[in-house]
């Protein structure tokens, strides 16, 4: 991990970056299905619900630049399904390869784990690139199934991988 990166809670200042690092993946890359970027309004609501829900939103400080985030997320609305969470995990552009999203994703399971959750679940876009399923596979998440063409963007049809990690057994 890079040495003077911090994982820390979210704060309502680090929005802006917050912000910017996803809007890069919505309108570059098929990373994510969203066609139009939240607003720092719109972040600020995910963590405050998030906080309410008890669920960790983190990001990884590095000398006081916001270099990536992470966060748990319910997977459905429906009330039995709340021992489970989705995983999102995004690093500013020119910040992979520095072990941010290890440390990201160690201290995001730890603080499921913590809140109580058993189940995370990662859907990742199948952009052709491994780096998303590698890290979910270094912390014990198992394939669970793919959807196929599931999502339209950028003029292409993507899957997506679903994984998983039961936070009651040893990864």
């Amino acid at each position: 991990m890079n040495a003077s990166a911090v994982i820390r809670d979210a704060t309502p200042a680090d929005l802006d970056a917050i912000t910017a690092i996803y809007a890069h993946y919505v309108t570059e890359t098929v990373a994510t299905f969203e066609e139009t970027a939240p607003t720092a309004a719109d972040w600020a609501r995910r963590l405050a619900e998030l906080a309410g829900r008890g669920l960790p939103f983190l990001v990884a400080d590095v000398t006081g630049t916001v270099a990536g985030y992470a966060y748990a997320g319910p997977w459905r609305p429906k009330p039995a399904y709340r021992h489970t969470v989705e995983d999102s995990i995004y690093l500013a552009p020119g910040r992979t390869g520095e072990g941010l999203g290890h440390a990201l994703l160690d201290a995001l399971l730890a603080r499921c784990a913590q809140a109580g959750v058993r189940q995370v679940v990662a859907v990742i876009a199948d952009t052709g690139h491994d780096a998303s399923p590698a890290l979910h596979r270094r912390f014990g998440f198992a394939p669970a199934g793919r959807l196929a063409a599931v999502g339209r963007k950028h003029g292409r049809w993507i899957d997506t991988v679903l994984m998983q990690r039961d936070l009651t057994a040893a990864p």
